[in-house]
Protein backbone atom coordinates (compact mmCIF):
# COMPACT_ATOMS: atom_id res chain seq x y z
CA UNK A 1 0.00 0.00 0.00
CA UNK A 2 2.83 2.46 0.88
CA UNK A 3 4.02 2.72 -3.45
CA UNK A 4 0.35 4.21 -3.24
CA UNK A 5 1.27 6.91 -1.47
CA UNK A 6 4.61 8.48 -3.29
CA UNK A 7 3.96 11.79 -4.40
CA UNK A 8 3.71 10.96 -7.91
CA UNK A 9 1.29 7.78 -7.73
CA UNK A 10 -1.06 10.31 -5.34
CA UNK A 11 -0.90 13.12 -8.09
CA UNK A 12 -1.51 10.60 -10.49
CA UNK A 13 -4.33 9.35 -8.80
CA UNK A 14 -5.72 12.33 -7.38
CA UNK A 15 -5.76 13.46 -11.13
CA UNK A 16 -7.53 10.51 -12.60
CA UNK A 17 -10.31 10.30 -10.00
CA UNK A 18 -11.12 14.07 -10.55
CA UNK A 19 -10.47 13.85 -14.22
CA UNK A 20 -12.43 10.60 -14.34
CA UNK A 21 -15.80 11.97 -12.44
CA UNK A 22 -15.81 15.31 -14.95
CA UNK A 23 -15.44 12.79 -18.12
CA UNK A 24 -17.99 10.34 -16.34
CA UNK A 25 -20.32 13.48 -16.09
CA UNK A 26 -20.23 14.02 -20.00
CA UNK A 27 -22.45 12.12 -21.91
CA UNK A 28 -21.47 9.80 -24.46
CA UNK A 29 -17.73 9.30 -22.67
CA UNK A 30 -17.95 5.98 -21.64
CA UNK A 31 -15.34 4.96 -19.41
CA UNK A 32 -13.63 2.85 -21.82
CA UNK A 33 -13.31 5.61 -23.97
CA UNK A 34 -11.86 7.49 -20.85
CA UNK A 35 -9.62 4.80 -20.25
CA UNK A 36 -8.59 4.58 -24.19
CA UNK A 37 -8.26 8.68 -24.80
CA UNK A 38 -5.37 8.05 -21.13
CA UNK A 39 -3.46 5.49 -23.13
CA UNK A 40 -1.02 8.43 -24.97
CA UNK A 41 -0.19 9.95 -21.61
CA UNK A 42 1.00 7.19 -20.29
CA UNK A 43 3.64 6.47 -23.03
CA UNK A 44 6.73 8.43 -20.95
CA UNK A 45 5.35 6.88 -17.46
CA UNK A 46 6.52 3.83 -16.20
CA UNK A 47 4.22 0.63 -16.11
CA UNK A 48 2.78 1.45 -12.47
CA UNK A 49 2.42 5.00 -12.77
CA UNK A 50 0.76 4.67 -15.86
CA UNK A 51 -2.09 1.94 -14.39
CA UNK A 52 -2.93 4.02 -11.72
CA UNK A 53 -3.71 6.77 -13.77
CA UNK A 54 -5.64 4.71 -16.21
CA UNK A 55 -7.35 2.41 -12.57
CA UNK A 56 -8.42 5.57 -11.13
CA UNK A 57 -9.80 7.05 -14.29
CA UNK A 58 -11.97 3.47 -14.58
CA UNK A 59 -13.29 3.57 -11.07
CA UNK A 60 -14.57 7.19 -11.34
CA UNK A 61 -15.72 7.50 -14.67
CA UNK A 62 -18.39 4.49 -13.72
CA UNK A 63 -19.36 6.49 -10.76
CA UNK A 64 -19.10 9.90 -12.13
CA UNK A 65 -21.86 8.35 -15.20
CA UNK A 66 -24.59 8.81 -12.50
CA UNK A 67 -24.59 12.91 -12.65
CA UNK A 68 -25.92 13.38 -16.21
CA UNK A 69 -28.10 10.10 -15.58
CA UNK A 70 -29.59 11.79 -12.56
CA UNK A 71 -29.55 15.53 -13.64
CA UNK A 72 -30.14 14.87 -17.38
CA UNK A 73 -31.84 11.74 -17.76
CA UNK A 74 -28.52 11.12 -19.85
CA UNK A 75 -26.41 8.09 -18.87
CA UNK A 76 -22.83 8.92 -19.20
CA UNK A 77 -22.41 4.90 -20.02
CA UNK A 78 -24.64 1.74 -20.52
CA UNK A 79 -23.43 0.87 -17.16
CA UNK A 80 -25.75 4.24 -15.84
CA UNK A 81 -28.65 3.49 -17.61
CA UNK A 82 -30.47 1.78 -14.70
CA UNK A 83 -29.89 4.84 -11.91
CA UNK A 84 -31.84 6.92 -14.66
CA UNK A 85 -35.11 4.64 -13.66
CA UNK A 86 -35.23 6.69 -10.03
CA UNK A 87 -32.53 9.01 -10.18
CA UNK A 88 -33.91 11.38 -12.47
CA UNK A 89 -37.17 11.21 -10.59
CA UNK A 90 -35.61 11.97 -7.56
CA UNK A 91 -34.14 15.11 -9.26
CA UNK A 92 -37.42 16.19 -10.49
CA UNK A 93 -38.99 16.25 -7.25
CA UNK A 94 -35.82 18.58 -6.08
CA UNK A 95 -34.16 15.31 -4.58
CA UNK A 96 -30.85 15.71 -7.19
CA UNK A 97 -28.32 16.34 -4.36
CA UNK A 98 -29.69 13.47 -2.30
CA UNK A 99 -29.64 11.15 -5.32
CA UNK A 100 -26.08 11.82 -6.53
CA UNK A 101 -25.04 11.25 -2.44
CA UNK A 102 -26.56 8.34 -2.52
CA UNK A 103 -25.43 6.75 -6.12
CA UNK A 104 -21.49 7.82 -4.80
CA UNK A 105 -21.91 6.46 -1.33
CA UNK A 106 -23.70 3.05 -2.72
CA UNK A 107 -20.69 3.12 -5.70
CA UNK A 108 -17.92 3.33 -3.04
CA UNK A 109 -19.29 0.69 -0.75
CA UNK A 110 -19.95 -1.80 -4.03
CA UNK A 111 -16.36 -0.41 -5.40
CA UNK A 112 -14.14 -1.66 -1.84
CA UNK A 113 -15.97 -4.80 -1.92
CA UNK A 114 -15.65 -5.58 -5.52
CA UNK A 115 -11.37 -4.53 -5.22
CA UNK A 116 -11.47 -6.80 -2.23
CA UNK A 117 -12.82 -9.55 -4.34
CA UNK A 118 -10.22 -8.49 -6.63
CA UNK A 119 -6.89 -9.09 -3.88
CA UNK A 120 -8.65 -11.79 -1.91
CA UNK A 121 -10.11 -14.40 -4.51
CA UNK A 122 -8.39 -13.52 -7.80
CA UNK A 123 -6.79 -17.38 -8.21
CA UNK A 124 -10.07 -19.08 -6.92
CA UNK A 125 -12.78 -16.86 -9.38
CA UNK A 126 -10.33 -17.07 -12.32
CA UNK A 127 -10.54 -20.92 -12.15
CA UNK A 128 -14.56 -20.91 -11.65
CA UNK A 129 -15.03 -18.01 -14.24
CA UNK A 130 -13.30 -20.49 -17.11
CA UNK A 131 -16.27 -22.46 -16.69
CA UNK A 132 -18.38 -19.97 -19.00
CA UNK A 133 -18.51 -20.83 -21.90
CA UNK A 134 -20.06 -19.81 -25.45
CA UNK A 135 -23.15 -21.66 -24.16
CA UNK A 136 -23.48 -20.55 -20.94
CA UNK A 137 -22.76 -16.80 -22.24
CA UNK A 138 -25.57 -17.45 -24.82
CA UNK A 139 -28.03 -18.40 -21.87
CA UNK A 140 -26.73 -15.42 -19.93
CA UNK A 141 -27.04 -13.01 -22.50
CA UNK A 142 -30.69 -13.89 -22.82
CA UNK A 143 -31.55 -14.11 -19.44
CA UNK A 144 -30.47 -10.47 -19.70
CA UNK A 145 -32.98 -9.98 -22.14
CA UNK A 146 -36.21 -11.76 -20.05
CA UNK A 147 -35.32 -9.06 -17.55
CA UNK A 148 -36.31 -6.42 -20.42
CA UNK A 149 -39.54 -7.21 -19.79
CA UNK A 150 -40.10 -6.66 -16.14
CA UNK A 151 -38.18 -3.36 -16.67
CA UNK A 152 -40.93 -1.66 -18.45
CA UNK A 153 -43.32 -0.65 -15.42
CA UNK A 154 -46.54 -0.47 -18.06
CA UNK A 155 -46.25 -3.73 -19.82
CA UNK A 156 -44.19 -7.25 -20.57
CA UNK A 157 -45.04 -7.48 -23.74
CA UNK A 158 -44.18 -3.78 -24.52
CA UNK A 159 -40.83 -4.15 -22.66
CA UNK A 160 -40.07 -7.28 -24.35
CA UNK A 161 -41.16 -5.23 -27.79
CA UNK A 162 -38.74 -2.60 -27.20
CA UNK A 163 -36.07 -5.37 -26.16
CA UNK A 164 -36.75 -7.03 -29.39
CA UNK A 165 -36.26 -3.47 -31.32
CA UNK A 166 -33.15 -3.47 -29.88
CA UNK A 167 -32.25 -7.28 -31.01
CA UNK A 168 -32.75 -6.39 -34.49
CA UNK A 169 -30.98 -2.90 -34.24
CA UNK A 170 -28.26 -4.67 -32.72
CA UNK A 171 -28.01 -6.96 -36.35
CA UNK A 172 -27.56 -4.13 -38.84
CA UNK A 173 -24.17 -3.99 -40.12
CA UNK A 174 -21.91 -6.97 -41.40
CA UNK A 175 -21.79 -10.70 -39.87
CA UNK A 176 -18.87 -11.11 -37.87
CA UNK A 177 -18.53 -14.88 -38.85
CA UNK A 178 -19.90 -14.96 -42.75
CA UNK A 179 -19.18 -11.27 -43.16
CA UNK A 180 -22.71 -10.73 -44.92
CA UNK A 181 -24.44 -7.58 -45.01
CA UNK A 182 -27.98 -7.21 -43.15
CA UNK A 183 -30.31 -4.22 -43.25
CA UNK A 184 -27.57 -1.93 -44.62
CA UNK A 185 -29.12 1.21 -46.09
CA UNK A 186 -27.70 3.97 -45.12
CA UNK A 187 -23.97 4.17 -45.10
CA UNK A 188 -23.91 5.50 -41.81
CA UNK A 189 -24.83 1.98 -40.60
CA UNK A 190 -22.26 0.27 -42.57
CA UNK A 191 -20.34 -0.33 -39.35
CA UNK A 192 -23.54 -1.46 -37.42
CA UNK A 193 -24.80 0.83 -34.56
CA UNK A 194 -22.17 2.03 -32.34
CA UNK A 195 -23.65 1.42 -28.54
CA UNK A 196 -22.42 5.58 -27.33
CA UNK A 197 -24.23 7.20 -30.42
CA UNK A 198 -27.31 5.35 -29.56
CA UNK A 199 -27.24 5.26 -25.77
CA UNK A 200 -27.23 9.26 -26.49
CA UNK A 201 -29.87 9.63 -28.89
CA UNK A 202 -32.43 6.93 -27.22
CA UNK A 203 -31.91 8.77 -23.90
CA UNK A 204 -31.24 12.66 -24.51
CA UNK A 205 -32.98 13.23 -27.85
CA UNK A 206 -36.45 12.34 -26.84
CA UNK A 207 -35.79 14.85 -23.95
CA UNK A 208 -34.82 17.82 -25.93
CA UNK A 209 -37.74 17.48 -28.09
CA UNK A 210 -40.10 17.33 -24.98
CA UNK A 211 -38.45 20.65 -23.75
CA UNK A 212 -38.19 22.45 -27.04
CA UNK A 213 -42.14 21.82 -27.37
CA UNK A 214 -42.90 23.01 -23.79
CA UNK A 215 -40.96 26.07 -25.06
CA UNK A 216 -40.59 29.67 -23.12
CA UNK A 217 -43.83 29.78 -21.95
CA UNK A 218 -43.54 27.34 -19.28
CA UNK A 219 -40.19 28.02 -18.28
CA UNK A 220 -40.67 29.38 -14.90
CA UNK A 221 -43.01 26.42 -14.12
CA UNK A 222 -40.41 23.90 -14.72
CA UNK A 223 -37.44 24.92 -13.12
CA UNK A 224 -36.69 22.47 -10.58
CA UNK A 225 -35.83 23.15 -7.11
CA UNK A 226 -32.93 21.90 -5.01
CA UNK A 227 -33.08 20.95 -1.39
CA UNK A 228 -29.79 20.87 0.41
CA UNK A 229 -29.17 17.14 2.11
CA UNK A 230 -27.03 16.24 4.93
CA UNK A 231 -24.69 14.15 3.48
CA UNK A 232 -24.39 11.72 7.01
CA UNK A 233 -28.09 11.34 6.59
CA UNK A 234 -27.18 9.96 2.74
CA UNK A 235 -24.69 7.24 4.18
CA UNK A 236 -27.24 6.53 6.71
CA UNK A 237 -29.36 5.71 4.42
CA UNK A 238 -27.51 3.74 2.22
CA UNK A 239 -26.18 1.05 5.10
CA UNK A 240 -30.19 1.36 6.20
CA UNK A 241 -31.41 -0.07 2.50
CA UNK A 242 -28.93 -2.94 2.99
CA UNK A 243 -30.77 -5.54 1.14
CA UNK A 244 -30.50 -3.09 -2.34
CA UNK A 245 -27.17 -2.64 -1.11
CA UNK A 246 -26.41 -6.21 -1.17
CA UNK A 247 -28.16 -7.25 -3.85
CA UNK A 248 -26.46 -4.28 -6.05
CA UNK A 249 -22.99 -5.35 -4.88
CA UNK A 250 -23.34 -8.99 -5.08
CA UNK A 251 -24.90 -8.98 -8.69
CA UNK A 252 -21.92 -6.60 -9.49
CA UNK A 253 -19.14 -8.60 -8.41
CA UNK A 254 -20.64 -11.89 -10.08
CA UNK A 255 -21.46 -10.24 -13.55
CA UNK A 256 -17.63 -8.52 -13.65
CA UNK A 257 -16.05 -12.14 -13.00
CA UNK A 258 -17.66 -13.14 -16.47
CA UNK A 259 -15.32 -13.08 -19.53
CA UNK A 260 -17.10 -10.85 -22.23
CA UNK A 261 -20.18 -9.31 -20.42
CA UNK A 262 -18.61 -6.54 -19.43
CA UNK A 263 -20.70 -3.91 -16.55
CA UNK A 264 -23.17 -2.82 -19.41
CA UNK A 265 -26.24 -5.22 -17.61
CA UNK A 266 -24.81 -5.22 -14.21
CA UNK A 267 -26.78 -2.18 -13.15
CA UNK A 268 -29.62 -3.11 -14.96
CA UNK A 269 -29.77 -7.00 -13.90
CA UNK A 270 -29.29 -5.73 -10.18
CA UNK A 271 -32.11 -3.03 -10.39
CA UNK A 272 -34.39 -5.85 -11.47
CA UNK A 273 -33.62 -8.26 -8.70
CA UNK A 274 -33.37 -5.40 -6.30
CA UNK A 275 -36.81 -4.54 -7.40
CA UNK A 276 -38.33 -8.03 -7.36
CA UNK A 277 -36.89 -8.31 -3.82
CA UNK A 278 -38.26 -5.32 -2.35
CA UNK A 279 -41.39 -5.10 -0.66
CA UNK A 280 -41.81 -1.81 -1.81
CA UNK A 281 -40.97 -3.13 -5.47
CA UNK A 282 -44.57 -0.02 -6.68
CA UNK A 283 -42.53 2.11 -5.56
CA UNK A 284 -39.63 1.92 -8.06
CA UNK A 285 -39.26 4.15 -10.86
CA UNK A 286 -41.42 6.90 -8.75
CA UNK A 287 -37.74 7.70 -7.28
CA UNK A 288 -36.99 5.80 -5.00
CA UNK A 289 -34.10 5.80 -3.26
CA UNK A 290 -33.61 1.57 -3.53
CA UNK A 291 -33.01 1.28 -7.43
CA UNK A 292 -30.55 4.35 -7.50
CA UNK A 293 -28.65 2.49 -4.68
CA UNK A 294 -28.49 -1.12 -6.03
CA UNK A 295 -27.86 0.04 -9.34
CA UNK A 296 -24.69 2.24 -8.51
CA UNK A 297 -22.94 -0.56 -6.00
CA UNK A 298 -23.70 -3.08 -8.82
CA UNK A 299 -21.40 -0.69 -11.43
CA UNK A 300 -19.13 -0.50 -9.49
CA UNK A 301 -18.68 -3.61 -8.03
CA UNK A 302 -17.73 -4.94 -11.10
CA UNK A 303 -15.01 -2.55 -11.78
CA UNK A 304 -12.82 -5.01 -9.51
CA UNK A 305 -14.16 -8.69 -10.38
CA UNK A 306 -14.04 -7.40 -14.67
CA UNK A 307 -10.20 -7.06 -13.57
CA UNK A 308 -9.64 -10.87 -12.59
CA UNK A 309 -9.71 -13.02 -15.49
CA UNK A 310 -7.54 -10.10 -17.18
CA UNK A 311 -4.61 -10.09 -14.84
CA UNK A 312 -4.66 -14.03 -14.44
CA UNK A 313 -5.82 -15.18 -17.86
CA UNK A 314 -4.80 -12.30 -20.56
CA UNK A 315 -9.06 -12.38 -20.74
CA UNK A 316 -10.53 -8.89 -20.30
CA UNK A 317 -13.87 -9.16 -18.30
CA UNK A 318 -15.35 -6.06 -19.73
CA UNK A 319 -14.54 -3.94 -22.74
CA UNK A 320 -12.56 -1.21 -20.26
CA UNK A 321 -10.50 -3.91 -18.98
CA UNK A 322 -9.49 -4.71 -22.91
CA UNK A 323 -8.42 -0.85 -23.30
CA UNK A 324 -6.65 -1.40 -19.88
CA UNK A 325 -5.02 -4.72 -21.68
CA UNK A 326 -3.62 -2.53 -24.12
CA UNK A 327 -2.30 -0.15 -21.68
CA UNK A 328 -0.58 -3.49 -19.68
CA UNK A 329 1.19 -4.70 -23.58
CA UNK A 330 2.48 -0.71 -23.74
CA UNK A 331 4.97 -1.08 -21.33
CA UNK A 332 6.20 -4.88 -22.26
CA UNK A 333 3.82 -6.95 -19.50
CA UNK A 334 1.86 -9.68 -20.06
CA UNK A 335 -0.72 -10.38 -17.70
CA UNK A 336 -1.10 -14.04 -16.76
CA UNK A 337 -0.78 -16.66 -13.94
CA UNK A 338 3.14 -15.34 -13.39
CA UNK A 339 2.22 -11.45 -13.44
CA UNK A 340 2.41 -11.54 -9.50
CA UNK A 341 5.47 -13.48 -9.55
CA UNK A 342 7.27 -11.31 -12.41
CA UNK A 343 6.11 -7.44 -11.58
CA UNK A 344 4.70 -7.70 -7.68
CA UNK A 345 5.56 -4.35 -7.30
CA UNK A 346 3.75 -3.10 -10.55
CA UNK A 347 0.51 -5.40 -9.82
CA UNK A 348 -0.07 -4.92 -6.07
CA UNK A 349 0.46 -0.72 -6.60
CA UNK A 350 -2.18 -1.14 -9.13
CA UNK A 351 -4.76 -2.96 -7.68
CA UNK A 352 -4.13 -0.85 -3.96
CA UNK A 353 -4.62 2.72 -5.93
CA UNK A 354 -7.77 1.19 -7.16
CA UNK A 355 -9.01 0.57 -3.21
CA UNK A 356 -7.85 3.77 -2.43
CA UNK A 357 -9.47 5.76 -5.34
CA UNK A 358 -13.05 4.21 -4.38
CA UNK A 359 -12.70 6.55 -1.18
CA UNK A 360 -11.24 9.40 -3.32
CA UNK A 361 -13.81 8.99 -5.80
CA UNK A 362 -16.81 9.19 -3.10
CA UNK A 363 -14.98 11.75 -0.87
CA UNK A 364 -14.60 14.24 -4.40
CA UNK A 365 -18.05 13.11 -5.56
CA UNK A 366 -19.57 14.36 -2.25
CA UNK A 367 -18.12 17.18 -2.26
CA UNK A 368 -19.92 18.29 -5.52
CA UNK A 369 -23.22 16.68 -5.16
CA UNK A 370 -24.61 19.56 -3.65
CA UNK A 371 -23.01 21.87 -6.27
CA UNK A 372 -23.56 19.70 -9.42
CA UNK A 373 -27.51 18.83 -8.41
CA UNK A 374 -28.21 22.61 -9.12
CA UNK A 375 -28.12 22.13 -13.01
CA UNK A 376 -31.66 21.10 -12.53
CA UNK A 377 -32.54 24.77 -11.96
CA UNK A 378 -31.29 25.59 -15.56
CA UNK A 379 -34.47 27.16 -17.88
CA UNK A 380 -35.74 24.96 -20.44
CA UNK A 381 -34.80 26.65 -23.00
CA UNK A 382 -31.05 26.55 -22.12
CA UNK A 383 -30.87 23.33 -21.02
CA UNK A 384 -32.11 21.46 -24.36
CA UNK A 385 -29.71 23.61 -26.21
CA UNK A 386 -26.92 22.92 -23.70
CA UNK A 387 -28.02 19.05 -23.79
CA UNK A 388 -28.75 19.01 -27.63
CA UNK A 389 -24.77 20.47 -28.28
CA UNK A 390 -23.64 17.50 -25.49
CA UNK A 391 -25.46 15.07 -27.47
CA UNK A 392 -23.88 16.01 -30.72
CA UNK A 393 -20.28 16.20 -29.69
CA UNK A 394 -21.00 12.76 -27.59
CA UNK A 395 -22.01 11.10 -30.64
CA UNK A 396 -19.34 12.61 -33.09
CA UNK A 397 -16.29 12.35 -30.52
CA UNK A 398 -16.65 8.57 -30.84
CA UNK A 399 -15.37 7.48 -34.20
CA UNK A 400 -15.22 11.26 -35.73
CA UNK A 401 -18.14 10.60 -37.50
CA UNK A 402 -20.99 12.72 -38.87
CA UNK A 403 -22.82 9.37 -39.49
CA UNK A 404 -22.83 8.74 -35.85
CA UNK A 405 -24.90 12.33 -35.35
CA UNK A 406 -27.23 11.23 -37.90
CA UNK A 407 -27.72 7.67 -36.24
CA UNK A 408 -28.52 9.39 -32.92
CA UNK A 409 -30.98 12.01 -34.37
CA UNK A 410 -32.67 9.18 -36.16
CA UNK A 411 -32.91 7.11 -33.27
CA UNK A 412 -33.77 9.89 -30.84
CA UNK A 413 -36.73 10.85 -32.57
CA UNK A 414 -37.98 7.12 -33.18
CA UNK A 415 -37.90 6.97 -29.46
CA UNK A 416 -39.24 9.87 -28.71
CA UNK A 417 -42.76 8.77 -31.38
CA UNK A 418 -42.26 5.06 -29.51
CA UNK A 419 -42.72 6.75 -25.99
CA UNK A 420 -45.98 7.70 -27.28
CA UNK A 421 -47.08 4.35 -27.67
CA UNK A 422 -45.70 3.59 -24.00
CA UNK A 423 -42.40 1.26 -24.76
CA UNK A 424 -39.34 2.74 -22.91
CA UNK A 425 -35.75 3.16 -23.43
CA UNK A 426 -33.68 0.93 -21.60
CA UNK A 427 -35.20 -2.18 -22.76
CA UNK A 428 -34.21 -0.72 -26.34
CA UNK A 429 -30.76 -0.20 -25.30
CA UNK A 430 -30.08 -3.46 -23.40
CA UNK A 431 -31.19 -5.23 -26.41
CA UNK A 432 -28.90 -3.53 -28.43
CA UNK A 433 -26.02 -4.79 -25.92
CA UNK A 434 -26.97 -7.94 -25.38
CA UNK A 435 -27.55 -8.89 -29.02
CA UNK A 436 -23.88 -9.12 -30.05
CA UNK A 437 -23.24 -11.42 -27.37
CA UNK A 438 -26.09 -13.63 -28.16
CA UNK A 439 -25.23 -14.06 -31.68
CA UNK A 440 -21.48 -14.52 -31.58
CA UNK A 441 -21.64 -16.64 -28.77
CA UNK A 442 -24.69 -18.81 -31.01
CA UNK A 443 -22.43 -19.23 -33.58
CA UNK A 444 -19.43 -20.41 -31.10
CA UNK A 445 -21.50 -22.89 -29.65
CA UNK A 446 -22.74 -24.46 -33.26
CA UNK A 447 -19.21 -24.63 -34.40
CA UNK A 448 -18.13 -26.32 -31.49
CA UNK A 449 -21.72 -28.24 -31.46
CA UNK A 450 -20.55 -29.61 -34.76
CA UNK A 451 -17.48 -30.87 -34.10
CA UNK A 452 -18.29 -32.34 -30.92
CA UNK A 453 -21.84 -33.22 -30.33
CA UNK A 454 -25.03 -32.19 -32.00
CA UNK A 455 -26.46 -28.19 -31.04
CA UNK A 456 -29.16 -29.46 -28.85
CA UNK A 457 -26.62 -31.27 -26.75
CA UNK A 458 -24.57 -28.47 -26.70
CA UNK A 459 -26.70 -25.79 -25.08
CA UNK A 460 -29.32 -27.89 -23.20
CA UNK A 461 -27.30 -29.87 -21.72
CA UNK A 462 -25.08 -29.31 -18.41
CA UNK A 463 -25.57 -28.30 -14.81
CA UNK A 464 -24.67 -24.98 -15.28
CA UNK A 465 -26.59 -24.53 -18.94
CA UNK A 466 -29.57 -25.98 -17.06
CA UNK A 467 -29.43 -23.44 -13.92
CA UNK A 468 -29.29 -20.34 -16.24
CA UNK A 469 -32.56 -21.65 -18.66
CA UNK A 470 -34.47 -22.46 -15.70
CA UNK A 471 -33.75 -18.99 -14.32
CA UNK A 472 -34.61 -17.64 -18.14
CA UNK A 473 -38.15 -19.67 -17.58
CA UNK A 474 -38.69 -17.97 -14.32
CA UNK A 475 -37.95 -14.63 -15.34
CA UNK A 476 -40.55 -14.81 -17.53
CA UNK A 477 -42.78 -16.17 -15.14
CA UNK A 478 -42.28 -14.07 -12.44
CA UNK A 479 -42.73 -10.99 -15.06
CA UNK A 480 -45.87 -12.14 -16.41
CA UNK A 481 -47.45 -12.90 -12.62
CA UNK A 482 -45.46 -9.28 -10.99
CA UNK A 483 -47.97 -7.49 -14.29
CA UNK A 484 -51.12 -9.37 -13.57
CA UNK A 485 -50.68 -8.82 -9.79
CA UNK A 486 -50.43 -5.34 -10.78
CA UNK A 487 -53.46 -5.04 -12.38
CA UNK A 488 -55.72 -6.92 -10.11
CA UNK A 489 -54.70 -4.58 -7.40
CA UNK A 490 -55.34 -1.19 -9.59
CA UNK A 491 -58.57 -3.06 -10.22
CA UNK A 492 -59.23 -2.93 -6.25
CA UNK A 493 -58.15 0.15 -5.94
CA UNK A 494 -59.93 1.67 -8.48
CA UNK A 495 -63.09 -0.18 -7.39
CA UNK A 496 -62.46 0.69 -3.29
CA UNK A 497 -62.81 4.50 -5.00
CA UNK A 498 -66.02 3.28 -6.85
CA UNK A 499 -67.93 2.23 -3.53
CA UNK A 500 -67.56 -1.69 -4.60
CA UNK A 501 -66.64 -4.53 -3.31
CA UNK A 502 -64.73 -7.11 -4.95
CA UNK A 503 -64.04 -10.52 -4.05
Amino acid sequence: MGDVFTPINFGLLLIGTIGGLILGATPGLSPTMAVALLIPFTFRLDATQGLVLLGAAYTSTVAGGAVSAILLKIPGAPANIATTLDGHTMAKKGEGARALQLSFVASAVGGVFGVLLLIFLTPVLAKWALAFGPSHLFWLAILGVTVIGSLDSSSVVKGLLAGCIGLWLSTIGFDDIMGAQRFIFHSSVSGGINVIPALIGLFAIPQVISMFLKGRREREAEVLSVRRHPITEAIREVFRRSRALTIGTLTGSFIGLIPGVGGQIAGLVAYDQSRRMSPESRKFGTGHSEGVIAAESANNAMVGPSLVPLLTLSIPGSPTAAVLLGGLLIHGIFPGSDLFENYPDVAWTFINSMLVGQILMCVFGLLVAGLAARVAQVPNAVMAAVVLGLAVFGSYSVQNSMGDVYVMMALGTGMFFLERFGLSAAPLVLGLILGPIAEANFIQGQMIANATSSTGAYFFTGLLNLTLIGLVVASVAYSVWMELRQRRYTTKEDAIVRGETLP
